[in-house]
């Protein structure tokens, strides 16, 4: 009997080999996992993580059809741009993929999210998005705090930061919120700002940057402020019944201030009553760790953003998109149901 583990024993393609999946190449390389195959359009690419991380010459693929012919096993990593997400999806899935880690955002439409979360369930297939927040020391730090009832229910997320793009970064912060709160978001409303400003994936993609305001199944509020004049950082304010915490995620720094027990029972009118404040500090993040929980994650089975969550948030910036077209009002999930064709042009 093999003395590996499930873990170690696993086979990793790459299919994507750029900057997302050189991370996704170190991740699963500190997991003690080995490349099996890699494929991108780029045959430098190809080329250069190939031989880094030691993938025979037959498992390099600038073409994913052929990767998909050769047959697939074990766990594949999607670090590709979202108009693609799909087609390679379900392509890993039907070729024998037991397990498939795919980047955010999930796919360009709902429609899309459907089709892939059908292909690998039938095709029994586990499927991850990589949102990583719960596996970064930043969001464990707040979800103690939050569980240890400091702040009391927690009533709002307030993100304020550079022009990180809606769906870029912005859908991070929405899985952030369901695992911190354990709500989804059910409406929307979203001032964008107009006007299209370089995206860094590439001219053929655009995300959305302006306010936008999500209420939660329990009345809990999630808010971005990400302007196209906002030029610096990643802060969240988390306010509750008792106090708050700001985080710079950026600089690796949490302040939490909150009532004293004694005067945590007067009512929320009586905000200046005396406090305790403590800083905490905490690693800046990276890409590799975090998508080395999800990858750790998702070949175990347990506390991955699956394919489900990762469609709710697509959702979520459909709502979004909705708002801002229908003079701001709020859109509820629900109702854009029927808009699930709509195609998106986020990277």
């Amino acid at each position: 009997m093999s003395s590996e583990t499930p873990l170690q024993s696993a086979k990793v393609t790459l299919i994507g080999a750029g900057r997302m999946g050189r991370a996704h190449a170190l991740a699963a390389q500190k997991l003690g996992l080995s490349l099996d195959a890699v494929c991108d359009v780029r045959a430098e690419s190809v080329r250069d993580i190939g031989d880094q991380f030691g993938v025979a010459d037959n498992r390099r693929f600038t073409n994913a059809e052929d990767l998909f012919a050769s047959g697939l096993d074990g766990t594949v990593m999607i670090a590709t741009t979202a108009d693609t997400h799909h087609l390679l999806t379900c392509g890993a899935a039907k070729a024998g993929a037991k397990a498939i880690l795919c980047e955010k955002p999930m796919a360009s439409s709902l429609a899309q999210c459907d089709e892939m979360i059908a292909t690998c369930a039938k095709a029994g297939a586990r499927l991850a998005i990589n949102h990583q927040m719960r596996f970064m020391p930043a969001y464990q730090i707040v979800k103690e705090v939050l569980d240890s009832g400091k702040l009391g229910r927690l009533g709002s997320m307030n993100v304020i930061a550079g022009n990180f793009g809606l769906a870029m970064n912005g859908s991070h912060y929405i899985e952030a919120f369901h695992y911190l709160t354990g709500t989804w978001p059910v409406s929307a409303s979203a001032w964008f700002s107009g006007g299209k400003l370089p995206n860094p994936r590439g001219p053929n993609f655009f995300d959305q940057a302006g306010e936008v305001r999500f209420l939660g199944e329990s009345g809990q509020r999630l808010t971005f402020s990400i302007g196209p004049d906002h030029g610096h950082g990643m802060t969240v304010t988390y306010a509750g019944e008792y106090g708050h915490m700001f985080v710079d995620e950026l600089e690796g720094e949490a302040i939490i201030t909150s009532r004293l027990p004694e005067h945590r029972a007067m009512p929320s009118t009586r905000y200046g009553m005396p406090w305790e404040r403590e800083t905490r500090r905490f690693p800046q993040a990276d890409n590799v760790e975090p998508t080395r929980g999800v990858i750790a994650a998702l070949i175990e089975g347990r506390n991955y953003p699956d394919g489900q969550s990762g469609r709710r948030i697509v959702a979520a910036l459909a709502a979004c998109h909705a708002s801002a077209d229908n003079g701001n009002r709020p859109v509820t999930l629900a109702e854009n149901e029927a808009a699930a064709a709509s195609m998106f042009s986020w990277a």
